[in-house]
């Protein structure tokens, strides 16, 4: 059995924006008038591609279906001024507690908790302006347009913490899952290997006409902190809990053993899990074996004054008692979500547009820049004043000294994002 079979709480999608429509190239065309003012309307604006929290969902499962997810492009513009239509935004919904990072920088974009929360990944490009925006008193025909710009291409990485009132921790087989299942309309998929846990599964349970929240995390095992069994994924889940329900298997052969392992598990994972308020559930009273270590167990865990309920998740046997002593304990704790270890956004400086630098990339130059990039994308290379503006704009913004200085020649390539040009005098 391979380990990405068994729990996906992690995943990497590729978004790509739409492209803006192209302008476009018009004049308007009246009896009696050879050649009206340019009416080349603008296009529109290309679609973007957008995060937005859905609490209906709560693992990131249905991206090992679909990974990739493209906007739609704008409308090109017309004659008659007419202009392009914008795209609509491409939604993608994820679980409420995705943290989303630019996957080959790293990057945090968004911790994406609040209810309501979105983030943008990836700008859909600008719409290219038609002739009629270049008009001047000095060239009241322009014969050129812009192209749409490209959409922004992003991979993202997304992690998932869930967020829960109270989470059930405890080594594999302590019967967390029949727990849950035994509380609420949670079905998870049970099988007898050590992570019987196929992923983390939220339930709703109701007690005293209280709800509570409880995440099953997957098993954990003796060096989970350091990533033996994926433990440290599933340490990750127990982050944003309130309260820990800390399952032990009363027929194992050392139960207060498996306590304290998974105890200091907690503790080398994060100092702050370890202060998380606990309540143990000493499971499977329905089994003699239980029934026969519970007053020892119980008497140990007092001396540490830590509460402890005998149940059974199978029949149920206080099952109700341990809820309940979990939702008190829930409304003596804030509900605000505790941030742990949390990282703030990078504030860069504010980018020049205008800077560009001049490199040598194999036989060609490689002119970078922000504006210039845009630009360069934005040029129809079919219509000659288009180029003749070009070349305008280089030796306005000093890039033609710029690479004169460099030691350009005629004929010589010049890269410019993804367009390849010939150095003309």
């Amino acid at each position: 059995m391979h380990n990405e079979s068994l729990f996906f709480d992690e995943a990497k999608i590729f978004t790509h924006a739409g492209n803006g429509g192209n302008g476009a190239l018009s004049f308007r065309r009246e009896k009696f008038v050879p050649m009206g003012g340019p009416d080349g309307g603008h296009g529109g604006d290309g679609g973007d591609v957008v995060l937005v929290v859905n609490a209906r969902l709560n693992t990131l499962l249905s991206f090992r279906k679909r990974a990739h997810f493209k906007a739609e492009h704008g409308g090109h513009g017309q004659g008659s001024n007419k202009h392009g239509k914008s795209a609509r935004a491409l939604e993608i919904a994820v679980p409420r507690g995705t943290v989303v990072r630019d996957a080959d920088t790293g990057e945090l974009l968004a911790d994406l908790i609040a209810p309501d929360a979105r983030v943008m990944v990836a700008r859909g490009g600008r719409g290219g302006r038609g002739n009629s925006a270049f008009a001047s008193s000095t060239n009241q025909a322009p014969r050129w347009s812009e192209k749409g710009e490209p959409g922004q291409a992003r991979a993202v990485a997304l992690e998932l913490k869930l967020l829960a009132d109270a989470g059930i921790i405890g080594l594999p087989n302590a019967g967390k899952s029949t727990l849950l299942a035994s509380v609420s309309a949670a079905r998870p998929k049970i099988a007898d290997y050590p992570f019987t846990t196929l992923a983390p599964n939220l339930g709703v349970a109701t007690i005293d006409e209280r709800d509570l929240v409880l995440a099953d995390i997957p098993g954990l095992i003796e060096g989970a902190h350091a990533g033996a069994g994926l433990g440290d994924k599933f340490l990750r889940h127990v982050e944003r809990t309130r309260v820990l329900i800390h399952l032990l298997d009363g027929a194992s052969d050392d139960p207060l053993n498996a306590f304290a392992t998974i105890n200091r598990e907690l503790a080398e994972y994060s100092p702050l899990l370890a202060t998380k308020p606990q309540i143990v559930a000493f499971n499977k009273m329905d089994l003699p074996d239980a029934q026969a270590q519970w007053q020892r167990v119980q008497k140990k865990l007092a001396k540490q004054n830590v509460d402890a309920f005998a149940i059974s998740g199978a029949t149920g046997q206080g099952v109700r008692e341990l809820l309940r002593a979990v939702a008190d304990r829930l409304a003596d704790i804030p509900r605000e979500l505790p941030v742990i270890e949390a990282e703030l956004p990078v504030i860069r400086p504010e980018e020049d547009e205008d800077a560009f630098t001049v490199g040598r990339e194999k036989h060609a130059f490689r002119l970078r820049g922000k504006k210039i990039e845009r630009i360069v994308a934005m040029t129809n290379f079919d219509q000659t004043e288009a180029l003749l503006r070009l070349h305008r704009i280089f030796k306005k913004m000093g890039i033609t000294a710029a690479l004169e200085h460099a030691g350009i020649r005629e004929g010589d390539p010049v890269r410019i994002g993804d367009v390849e040009l010939e150095w003309r005098e």
